[in-house]
């Protein structure tokens, strides 16, 4: 497991993470959530003295262990499902800043649960991360999250749990005396990526692979974001397009879990911006219940690009934060199908309401899923001037 030296360097690069993904700095009594799962105890004792430090006024919040949270789904009636807990509105409307520390004991928990039921739960606690949208968008919120090694992740990645330490630890740079330089170094070359991607005037992108030919509109006032803090590790760069332009064909060749629930060979079929057409190698039905949760949860709210260059993952890690940061021989691409990104708007966030949103074609949902493709590929950007551009191939923006 982490060594106590690994965890202190964990600690700052988290904290670096926190910093990094607010507009706005952080000031004295800001008050930070931290939530974590049981096995994570050891980062959170380290990471609480530095917040401390910091002068923040820290809450913390123990996630739900999983033998209650699948008692919850069983037992609960339908007005339990969509409870509200007092207090909680009240608490996120005065955040500044939460990390999450995930470190599942369990990801089959919820296997045999209906997943219609989960998605009622899901939608009535939308209200939460509306809540801390519409502050992150103010400049008053930041966020980021990691995970912690956990026997459980290891035995469903295939490996066993000393090796997947070592993926955690080579992707955060761990080993390192002072891995939050390296992160700094990596945002910086980040940085330089977005503003050549921004300054195109692109109509639509072409991603086209063994199992994908897929149109992405990027639609009006979008911009690239990515590498900004908001996960460790984090490689992807990312936008919310204009759903209603997604058109063809995409396909996931590496496997996801999601509430318990195992997938693998997603394919997707888009038409007018709508997935019309939803197959699976394993656990298609899963699928067509999530993409059916609500009326948003079969559009795509992202799309986004890994560079091999940054990403040290080069193993499946049965976790979205890692699989979607996949650097390995060919990069990665993935969607995700549900809810996009607001920072992806290229103008003042706090600008943009829900029927401003609506208007230019960000998605809503209460669902975000990311479907990732790690096979070689090729995005070509097709310009407003009628040209044509390359701007990811072999696993590397061509920048």
């Amino acid at each position: 497991m982490l060594t106590q030296v690994q965890l202190e360097r964990y600690a700052e690069v988290l904290l670096w993470g926190l910093k990094t993904a607010r507009a706005e700095r952080f000031k004295k009594n800001d008050i930070i959530l931290v939530r974590y799962d049981l096995a994570a105890l050891p980062l959170a004792e380290v990471l609480y003295p530095r917040l401390l430090a910091e002068g923040f006024n820290v809450v913390q919040r123990l996630s739900l262990p999983e033998s209650m949270e699948q008692s919850f789904y069983r037992i609960a009636d339908a007005s339990q499902l969509v409870f509200r807990t007092p207090g909680d509105a009240e608490l996120f409307s005065a955040l500044n800043g939460t990390i999450s520390l995930r470190a599942p004991s369990s990801i089959t928990h919820l296997s045999g649960i209906d997943a219609a039921k989960i998605g009622k739960a899901v939608v009535s606690r939308k209200y939460l991360s509306d809540i801390l949208d519409a502050r992150e968008a103010q400049g008053l919120f930041g966020w980021t999250l990691c995970i912690y090694p956990t026997e459980e992740l290891a035995r469903h990645a295939g490996m066993s749990i000393e090796d997947y330490t070592d993926q955690i630890i080579k992707a955060c740079f761990l080993g390192r005396k002072d891995p939050v330089a390296l992160w700094k170094e990596i945002y910086k070359e980040a940085q330089a990526i977005k503003k050549w991607l921004n300054a195109m005037k692109v109509k639509f992108y072409c991603i086209e692979s063994d199992g994908i030919d897929l149109e992405v509109f990027p639609g009006e006032f979008r911009k690239w974001i990515g590498i900004s803090g908001h996960k460790v590790p984090s490689f992807e760069l990312f936008l919310s397009p204009d759903w209603r332009g997604t058109s063809g064909i995409y396909y996931a060749d590496q496997p996801s879990y999601r509430s318990g629930n195992y997938t693998r060979g997603i394919r997707l079929e888009f038409r007018n911006g709508s997935a019309v057409s939803v197959e699976a190698e394993e656990g298609a039905e899963f699928v067509k219940k999530q993409l059916s949760m609500d009326e948003g949860a079969n559009k795509i709210g992202e799309f986004s690009l890994t560079d091999k260059r940054f990403s040290k993952i080069d193993r499946f890690m049965a976790n979205t934060l890692y699989d979607e940061n996949f650097g390995g021989k060919s990069g990665n691409c993935h969607i995700a199908v549900g809810a996009s990104y607001s920072d992806t708007f290229d103008g003042n966030p706090a600008e943009l309401t829900k029927e401003k949103k609506a208007r230019l074609g960000f998605n809503d949902s209460a669902l975000h899923w990311d479907l990732v493709n790690t096979q070689d590929k090729r995005v070509t950007a097709h310009l407003a001037t009628g040209e044509t551009k390359t701007i990811y191939e072999k696993g590397m923006f061509t920048y």
